[in-house]
């Protein structure tokens, strides 16, 4: 599990900083921000393309685990039904491209972003805070830090500034 986070908290790195070069861009370093962004967001779907393979090859063979280990390949546990929820999540995203209204660097970027969401979820949110096989949650669950907070607001600000500089570069290019 430790490499699907890896390289999903990789993806999510790789578009919070063409979100960031997104909002700095100025006229004079548009041309060279907008091919960091083009590698950036190259290299953050390869990733996700590995993450993602990773991930269902894991689940499917957390499911042959299962049946030798219980006599079942799936039984709906929250772990399994999150882990099935993240390959959904991640698999619409890396199929975003094909919508030709959402084929868009910023999109992608986005979207990679706020996916890693599920992956927090599968990893510590079951574990901690849902009941199941795979729970740790025994009694009062723990408190969310306040620091989740604050970055889920920051993720969110990046995120519309980034779009807004975005609309103003493409409005800058028509014209």
């Amino acid at each position: 599990m430790l490499i699907i986070i890896a390289v999903f908290s990789l993806s999510t790195i790789l578009g919070f900083m063409a979100l960031l070069l997104m909002i700095f861009k100025t006229k004079n370093t548009e041309k060279v921000i907008n091919s960091r962004i083009k590698e950036l967001t190259y290299i953050n779907e390869i990733s996700m393309t590995i993450g993602l393979f990773v991930l269902a090859v894991g689940t499917f063979l957390g499911g042959i685990w299962a049946n030798e280990s219980w006599g079942r390949y799936w039984a709906w546990d929250p772990k399994e039904t999150w882990a099935l929820i993240s390959i959904i999540v991640y698999a619409i995203v890396l199929h975003l491209r094909f919508i030709p209204a959402l084929k868009s660097n910023y999109v992608l970027n986005m979207v990679s972003v706020f996916a890693f969401g599920s992956i927090i979820m599968t990893s510590f949110g079951v574990n901690y805070y849902l009941s199941g096989l795979h729970s740790y949650a025994a009694g009062d669950p723990l408190p969310i830090p306040t620091f989740i907070y604050v970055l889920v607001v920051i993720v969110f600000a990046v995120s519309l500034i980034a779009y807004f500089r975005n609309q103003k570069y493409k409005a800058h290019q028509k014209s």
